[in-house]
């Protein structure tokens, strides 16, 4: 210490020699620091040249210090953000810090990581900005729980919409049904009002019962339809596969479509292979598959309309389009166009009857057959075209039945039981059967029924299931027990449809199982295909 000399005055108690160690040992501690930072720690100069790379730097992005020292920052920033350095080096020129910087940079192998930056101007002794001091801080990590943040919720916002939707659709469903459900009641109410009052003609009396046929086969369909989709979803429904041909399917399809087919005026035109196309298919599912679609077509299409038909194989698929020149579907509803309970809101006022799930029904049926069914349309106005595709396959020869001394012959009916202990049920069934040239007789209870087959030895052998006495299980197992009735085909009838149902009434002996209610179309598709299998000359 120097009194009045001029000389530069050292704190008490410190030598001028221990203030240069205490810098030394600063200047040592910072230089440990940007070594062992896992952070990247790069200084460079105003015009953007790399002068120091620690080994944080390294870690990051790859190159090693004499790699880097010299070459432009820019080695490590992608083209598309080279304007930002720009704009960084201006912010620092003007003695302006640039903190946590969320941006991109590449790595040597070409990765292009997240990273947060923090940059400081440099300044030389005489407070001149000289160069820039950089921390970058790979946030990868961050981002990627940011990134799997922002999805969780995007997802969760598509989640909550779907069940709007879903909870939309399904109150506008409960709305459409009760009102396709209530509207068949009121001509039901007056057709029967019709048949009770005094005076009324023949002609009347007819045309009030055809209002209750025709009313009540709506209900029926929407029904089945509802607990087809529903098996469906639910993986219960179970196909009842034969050897089958194309035409009949066909045939029966446009039977069923024929009446709304009729009423509409449209022209409906056919395009069907030369040669016979056999295939192993439900016929009866596959049937519904085409009734729907013609049906559908026939809805939206203006009176009067064209509406074809094709079929072809082409290799081992069949595939049958349907074309009309209706409404046509608007292209945002294509997505939802095979949905439940899905209908555009232009083609409401057609619907004349539906539920919106007689696509949904159609996709399922055909799935099941391991085809599939796909829609095509240039938009409203402009028609509308369904093309469903089938694997034909080799088809599977129909079952031998063990023949007995009463196989009939050639052009007789069959000899059919009718057992159900609602006699309505029994005796309706048995004059729709004997109406079509069968043999039939009818039985109310288990015993009954197993007394009376014993000696009328049925082909068929319609078996109601809860029966008062003897039930259908038990009945099913002695007839198969008995010499006359192991040929016999046993056919469940039953309110009672749930797939440990179905599997309890084949393990018991059962052929097929119908559930309740149960059109009498399908009553006597079956029987007549009985009737082919049980006649060999009406199968050549």
């Amino acid at each position: 210490m120097n009194d009045g000399d001029g000389s530069d005055k050292v704190a008490p108690g410190l030598s001028p020699d221990a203030e240069v160690v205490d810098y030394s040992i600063q200047l040592a501690l910072l230089a440990a620091i940007v070594t062992s930072s896992d952070d990247a720690i790069v200084s460079k100069t105003l015009t953007g040249r790399i002068q120091s790379w620690n080994a944080g730097a390294t870690r990051i992005f790859g190159y090693q210090a004499d790699e880097v020292i010299g070459k432009p920052i820019t080695v490590i920033i992608p083209p598309e953000l080279h304007d930002d350095e720009r704009r960084i080096l201006e912010q620092l020129s003007r003695g302006e810090r640039v903190d946590h910087f969320d941006t991109i940079r590449l790595t040597k192998d070409g990765r292009r990581i997240p990273i947060s930056l923090t940059v400081s101007p440099i300044r030389d002794s005489r407070g001149n900005i000289v160069g820039a001091s950089k921390v970058a801080r790979d946030i990868s990590e961050r981002a990627a729980a940011e990134q799997a943040l922002r999805e969780s919720q995007q997802r969760l916002l598509e989640s909550e919409q779907a069940l709007l939707d879903a909870d939309r659709r399904k109150n506008e469903f409960l709305a459409l049904l009760a009102h396709e459900l209530r509207n068949p009641l009121a001509p039901i109410r007056y057709a029967l009002a019709t048949t009770k009052k005094e005076g009324r003609t023949l002609e009347q009396q007819k045309r009030a019962e055809e209002v209750i046929e025709r009313q009540v086969t709506h209900m029926s369909r929407l029904l089945d339809d509802l607990l087809d989709v529903s098996r469906i979803t639910r993986g219960v429904l179970e196909l009842k596969k034969i050897a089958t041909e194309l035409t009949l399917i066909i045939g029966a399809a446009i039977e069923t479509a024929r009446p709304i087919l009729d009423a509409k005026r449209h022209k409906l035109s056919l395009e069907l292979p030369k040669h016979a196309v056999r295939l192993e298919a439900d016929p009866v599912r596959l049937s519904q598959v085409f009734s729907n679609l013609l049906i559908n077509a026939a809805k939206y299409t203006d009176p009067g309309g064209n509406i074809q038909l094709t079929a072809a194989q082409e290799g081992s698929e069949l595939v049958v389009a349907i074309r009309d020149n209706g409404m046509g579907i608007a292209p945002e509803m294509m997505p939802r166009l095979f949905t439940r309970f899905s209908q555009a809101q232009s083609a409401l006022g057609r619907a004349e009857g539906g539920l919106g799930i007689g696509l949904s029904l159609v996709r399922g049926l055909v799935s099941l057959h391991g085809g599939s069914v796909t829609a095509l349309s240039d938009g409203p106005g402009h028609g509308s075209e369904f093309i469903v595709r089938i694997p034909v396959g080799t088809p599977l020869e129909s079952a031998d039945i063990e023949a007995t001394q009463d196989v009939p012959v050639s052009g007789a009916g069959l000899k059919i039981l009718v057992v159900d202990d609602s006699r309505d049920a029994a005796d309706t069934c048995a004059i729709l059967l004997e109406l079509s040239g069968h043999h039939v007789q009818t039985a109310y209870t288990g015993r009954q029924a197993l007394d009376l087959a014993q000696t009328f030895h049925p082909h068929v052998l319609l078996l109601d299931i809860g029966l008062p006495d003897l039930d259908g299980y038990q009945l099913a197992k002695k007839v198969r027990e008995s010499s006359w009735g192991r040929g016999t085909v046993l056919v469940a009838v039953t309110g009672w449809g749930q797939q440990d149902d179905r599997r309890r009434a084949f393990e018991a002996g059962f052929d097929h199982h119908l559930t309740k209610p149960i059109a009498a179309e399908t009553v006597e598709s079956l029987i007549q295909s009985l009737g082919t299998t049980l006649h060999p000359s009406k199968s050549k």
